[in-house]
């Protein structure tokens, strides 16, 4: 009898041509063939780039330029130009926080072998206990011990000070929070980037809103008029003025509550999640040591190149049918996404068996489905109908319902299949590429 042979898959050119960026599992968004690294959210980094050169474009036209003859020598040109530079500065800030690996720890392509067997679960006779991996484990680092979770998405136990971004869909190095702002995840390869990124913007406003101030004041002095008729005469100077003030509150109690962080070593999600406060830190160095661990340590280099080529993936272990693995989050919904399901054709053995009425049958028996009822012969179909419509031979369920059951084969379909084996020996039959039985008909 002739059976639909498993799929196969071929090994050239699958993912032999492709890189690592195109072939990532993350939320990322690449970049100039993997040069540049983005969060899902990159859209608003453009949002964040005119909120920052909208105003200096401007302050450059409408005021600092206004200034360069209120100014002898070159003092009014370098108003301008500081703006310029400065602005130039802030935005390069930006894009290497924005565009580069904040610290993406790579996924494990397999869960890690178990460690200990789980004592809950009770083996039978002849059978091998469940092997469970634990939720937390206990690390010692420097002398100090730490407390590690297991990540079911990238199936790796977290380093610590590690955490998984839910908008990323990655598990980052000293993972400080997920900024909207800049598109990106902030931690350990990219927090002194941001820091300056914030730091140099709160200048920038300030310098902005001092300088209006300042040609406010050269309008009253050159005019003799009160500050709110020289203010009505120049409006961007207003605009700016607001706009700026509004600002300084924003990026200046950012750059006070990181300044803050670092003096005390901590992360934005540490000090949300673990008050630190209220216990001691481990990770605190006093104010020296940390501000020289953020500024002026050498930051490491990624552990992903986007741009090298996908290495062939090793098949899974096989597993033991009464013993296994079992994650910590086993029975959930998302095991199956997690964990990776067993292939189709890797189950096609226990599914021979007779599950309908209890008796084993013999190894011409198929278990089929109902889509591949319709890639048979006219003849196999017409023959199986009417078998399906004897006595003691429930229609659309012995064999080929969503029920599990078995088909025994009738001597018609027997002495067609030798038929066309025949037929196939002497050059008069064709079989198809996919192993299905076709039969010639003569017209």
């Amino acid at each position: 009898m002739y059976v639909v042979p498993p799929p196969q898959r071929s090994d050239s050119g699958s993912n032999g041509d492709l890189r690592v960026y195109q072939t990532w599992k993350g939320s990322n968004i690449f970049f100039l063939q993997g040069r540049f690294v983005f969060g899902p959210d990159v859209r608003s980094l453009a949002l964040t780039i005119c909120l920052i050169a909208v105003p200096v474009t401007i302050f450059c036209i409408f005021v600092a330029r206004k200034l360069i003859d209120d100014f002898s020598d070159s003092w009014g040109v370098s108003i301008v130009a500081v703006a310029v530079v400065f602005t130039i500065y802030d935005l390069i800030l930006l894009l290497l926080t924005s565009g580069r690996d904040p610290g993406i720890i790579p996924r494990n392509a397999h869960p890690p072998e178990p460690e200990a067997l789980d004592g809950n679960m009770d083996a039978g006779a002849g059978q091998t206990p469940q092997l469970r991996l634990p939720r937390i484990k206990e690390v010692e680092l420097n002398g100090i011990t730490f407390k590690v979770k297991y990540c079911d998405t990238c199936m790796l136990y977290r380093p610590p000070r590690c955490s998984h971004c839910s908008i990323c869909n990655n598990c980052v190095e000293r993972f400080d929070h997920h900024c909207p702002w800049v598109g990106q995840c902030i931690g350990m390869r990219n927090y002194r980037f941001f820091f300056m990124f914030v730091f140099s913007t709160t200048l920038l406003c300030i310098y902005v809103f001092a300088f209006c101030w300042v040609y406010i004041r050269k309008i009253m002095e050159s005019e003799h008029t009160t500050t709110w008729k020289a203010m009505l005469k120049t409006p961007a100077s207003i605009v700016l003025i607001i706009y700026t003030f509004i600002s300084m509150w924003f990026v200046g109690g950012l750059t006070v509550f990181h300044l803050y962080l670092i003096s005390t070593n901590q992360t934005t999600y540490e000090n949300f999640r673990y008050r630190y406060d209220r216990r001691s830190n481990p990770h605190n160095k006093g104010v020296v040591n940390n501000f020289k661990e953020t500024f002026f340590s050498t930051i490491p280099p990624s552990k992903n190149d986007f741009r090298a080529m996908v290495q062939r993936e090793p098949p899974l272990p096989p597993r033991s049918v009464a013993g296994g693995f079992m994650s910590p989050n086993m029975g959930k919904a998302n095991d199956e996404i997690e964990m990776g399901r067993k292939a189709v054709w890797a189950d096609m053995g226990p599914a021979m068996s007779d599950h309908g009425d209890g008796k084993h049958g013999n190894n011409e028996r198929l278990h089929v489905k109902d889509g591949e009822l319709g890639e048979l012969s006219p003849d196999i179909r017409t023959t199986v109908d009417e078998q399906s419509d004897r006595p003691g031979m429930h229609p659309r369920r012995s064999s080929w319902g969503r029920k599990s059951g078995s088909w025994d084969m009738s001597p018609e379909v027997m002495a067609l299949a030798a038929r066309v084996g025949e037929q196939n020996q002497n050059g008069g039959g064709s079989s198809s590429g996919s192993g299905v039985v076709t039969e010639n008909r003569p017209t």
